[in-house]
């Protein structure tokens, strides 16, 4: 009899939302936000649909905190969207505020969930949360690497000309323009990737894919929200499901990859506990550079966060 609260129901809030009713794997989901109407709206929206899409998940929206009581998960994606020319990193100090101050009212109502953070600048706003709110660091945990991997994968797709499902693919790091993409661990259908793309084109990929929400943002004006949305709901049947999926995630890593006390995105074994294990792949020195780089960037806006 599990219940998800969404934080936010802006689009990237209403389509977890969406995406979590028609995997038909929880009770009820509650999708809150300052704006109640919005969110109520949304919701009704998203029930009236249930039985044309056939799925039994209760929708309901909300302004009101003591509504989300005893949520097992929590997905905040609440905080002001990036703009054109705006960098993820200077959305910290509004965005930081916003997402403490969620965590603060969720933990009022509901004991020990499984948070899991979508906000930007993703890896400070996990931090924040992370430190805000006391849980465990296995409870706590940010949606980034399946996005940014099924945008690689997308990309992949496309040049390849074969399906996605195929393609399976490792990527790490901040999120941002210094995530680690590797295509030493990428595959499709089996096959290593360097088999079937030139070197070129995986490298345009690559560049491609650390850009992909910069991308969107020049397009639409706004940040992406379907497959945002839809990353964050898998995220949380694999915890609901006890699944133990393999994704990569954004997490407080604790010497793992030799480093300690930062956030970043690495595979993990997802299940009902949250992060059930970090699974350490063998980097070589090259990759482990890369790491090294993202992980340096991301300190620096982990320590603007502190000195806020």
């Amino acid at each position: 009899m599990s219940k998800v609260t969404v934080v936010g129901a802006g689009n990237v809030g209403a389509t977890v939302a969406n995406v979590l009713a028609h995997k038909d794997v929880v009770k009820d989901v509650v999708l809150l936000d300052i704006v109640g109407d919005l969110a109520r709206g949304k919701a009704l929206d998203s029930w009236q649909q249930a039985p044309i899409d056939y799925y039994s998940t209760r929708l309901t929206g909300t302004d009101d905190y003591s509504d989300t009581a005893d949520s097992d998960v929590v997905v905040i994606t609440a905080g002001i969207p990036r703009k054109p020319g705006m960098s993820r990193d200077d959305l910290i100090s509004t965005n930081a505020k916003i997402v403490t101050s969620v965590m603060d009212s969720i933990l009022k109502h509901s004991d020990n969930p499984i948070v899991i953070i979508v906000s930007n600048p993703l890896d400070v706003m996990t931090y924040a949360a992370h430190k805000t709110s006391g849980l465990s660091d296995k409870r706590v945990f940010g949606m980034a690497g399946i996005l940014d991997t099924a945008r690689y994968r997308a990309f992949l797709a496309t040049a390849l000309n074969v399906s996605p499902k195929d393609i399976q693919a490792v990527l790490m790091g901040g999120h941002g323009d210094t995530m680690v993409p590797l295509p030493r661990y990428t595959t499709v259908a089996g096959i290593p990737v360097t088999e079937m793309i030139e070197d070129d084109v995986l490298d345009s990929i690559v560049e491609r894919t650390k850009k992909g929400g910069g991308e969107l943002v020049k397009l639409m004006g706004t940040s992406a929200w379907y497959a945002p949305g839809a990353a964050a709901a898998q995220m949380v049947e694999s915890i609901l499901r006890d699944e133990q999926r393999i994704f990569p995630c954004c997490v407080q890593l604790n010497g793992e990859y030799g480093m300690k006390d930062v956030y970043l995105g690495v595979p993990v074994k997802l299940g009902l506990n949250g992060v059930e294990k970090v699974i350490e792949l063998d980097l070589n020195e090259s990759e482990m550079n890369l790491l090294k780089t993202s992980e340096g960037h991301v300190r620096q806006v982990m320590d603007v966060f502190d000195k806020m």
